[in-house]
Parts: C-alpha cells; sequence; structure tokens
C-alpha cells in the first residue's frame, strides 16, 4: 500500500507531466499556424524615379525652404511630393545655391584688368543639380592681402626651447 505521501507525489509529477505536454502542443499548434498564413505579395510599382525640382528658400537666398517631386506611373498614387531642404548660407550663390566648389589661391594680380582670378572646381552638388565643372571668378586688387602666420610646428618650438637651455 503507499502511503498519502507517496500519492500526493505522484499526482504532482503527473500534473506537471500533462501541463508539459500541454506547452508542448500549444508551441506547435502556434506555429503551425504561423506557417498557414499566406506571405504577403510584393507589389511591384509602376512607378518611376522621383524628380527634385532645386531647393526654393522661403526667405532670402539661403537658409531653410522646400523643393517639389514628381514621378510618372499609371498606378502611382503619389505622383507629387514637397520636402524640406536647407541651402547653406556660406555656399558662393553666384554658381548655383547647389553647387560646391574647392577653389585654388587667388593669383597675382593683371596690371591691366587690375583684377586677381581664381579657378574653382566641382565638389559637390546637391540633387543632382546641373553645375558647371570649373568656374572663375575675380575681384580688384585694391586690397592687399596679407597671408596668415602660420603657427611653429611643434617640433620646431622643441628645438628652439632646448637651444634656449643649452645657451643658458
Amino acid at each position: 500500500m503507499q502511503s498519502p505521501q507517496d500519492r500526493l507525489q505522484r499526482r504532482k509529477l503527473a500534473a506537471v507531466f500533462l501541463a508539459f505536454v500541454f506547452i508542448l502542443v500549444a508551441v506547435d499548434t502556434a506555429g503551425a499556424a504561423k506557417k498557414e498564413k499566406p506571405e504577403k505579395k510584393v507589389k511591384k510599382s509602376d512607378c518611376g524615379a522621383w524628380q527634385w525640382s532645386v531647393c526654393v528658400p522661403t526667405s532670402g537666398d539661403c537658409g531653410l525652404g522646400t523643393r517639389e517631386g514628381t514621378r510618372s506611373g499609371a498606378e502611382c498614387k503619389q505622383t507629387m511630393k514637397t520636402q524640406r531642404c536647407k541651402i547653406p548660407c556660406n555656399w558662393k550663390k553666384q554658381f548655383g545655391a547647389e553647387c560646391k566648389y574647392q577653389f585654388q589661391a587667388w593669383g597675382e594680380c593683371d596690371l591691366n584688368t587690375a583684377l586677381k582670378t581664381r579657378t574653382g572646381s566641382l565638389k559637390r552638388a546637391l540633387h543632382n543639380a546641373d553645375c558647371q565643372k570649373t568656374v572663375t571668378i575675380s575681384k580688384p586688387c585694391g586690397k592687399l592681402t596679407k597671408p596668415k602666420p602660420q603657427a611653429e610646428s611643434k617640433k620646431k618650438k622643441k628645438e628652439g626651447k632646448k637651444q634656449e637651455k643649452m645657451l643658458d
């Protein structure tokens, strides 16, 4: 004969086993339900690529603004879109607000024209803007510009200090 403690222990073991089987069945059923769902169909769009206009500042000739985009296609839900944009205020606007150039140093003063010139090569164009590959700008020679004194390198400074110590 079994004691009441043995019966209680067997009942607990049976309950744990049944709970484990129940959990396994539930997980397997959930996995099967997920597999039965049909995958979403990938809808191919007949829409063309977005074509963006130049950025138009909201006030002045630089800063925050907007640009308009359009695309073609028979089944496009959206064919026009407006997007926020920004024109940096430090760019040379005379060459286009969306074109950035890398400029060389100013050339020597031409005494015949009293102008000095420099050329710039295209560094970056925003949103496929039409930019010239190279541009030339000129300015009057009237002002003499002093080259900025460059700081001595650390190595030269250290050598100078060593020589001063040796002299002392």
